[in-house]
Parts: C-alpha cells; structure tokens; sequence
C-alpha cells in the first residue's frame, strides 16, 4: 500500500524536475508544484501512449518507457502551463 503512494511522488518528482530542466526559462514552481507536474504529466503521457500505441501499464507500474512517457507528458504540461495558466506573469 505504502508503494501505490510513494511511486507516483518519486515518479512525479522526476519527471517534474526533468521537465523543468528541458524546458527554458524561470519557472516558479515549488517541489510541490514540480511532483504535481509530474504526476500530471504522467497520466498525460500514459494517454498519449496509449492512443499512440494501444498498449496499457499491464506489465507493471514502472517500466522506462513508462518514465519516459512521464518526462514528455510533462513537459507538454509544463509548456501548456506557461503559455496558458500562469496571467500574472504577463
């Protein structure tokens, strides 16, 4: 049980961190926001596979393409996030 919890924040803090690192320019986010951004983008990756390629996490929770999936998926977010969602910069 403790797994189900803890896998998606360490995922997600990845993935967040890689995104955020591939990505230019400031981004004000906070380690919270970053695992947010990774969580997000993994579930946004893991559609993104599965409408791509038709396949589903049925081998097992982590798998590098998995992670992969997760690390594009945030980006995609993180991009959308600052055209679109933070005004205030502007």
């Amino acid at each position: 049980m403790p797994g189900l919890i803890i896998s998606p924040v360490i995922i997600g803090l990845v993935a967040g961190s890689l995104a955020r690192l591939a990505v230019p320019g400031k981004q004000d986010l906070t380690i919270r926001g970053t695992i947010l951004l990774g969580v997000i983008g993994s579930f946004v990756g893991g559609f993104l596979g599965y409408l791509l390629f038709h396949h589903h996490a049925g081998s097992g929770l982590i798998q590098p393409s998995g992670i992969i999936g997760s690390v594009i998926g945030s980006i995609i977010v993180l991009l959308l996030w600052l055209r679109f969602g933070d005004k205030s910069r502007r």
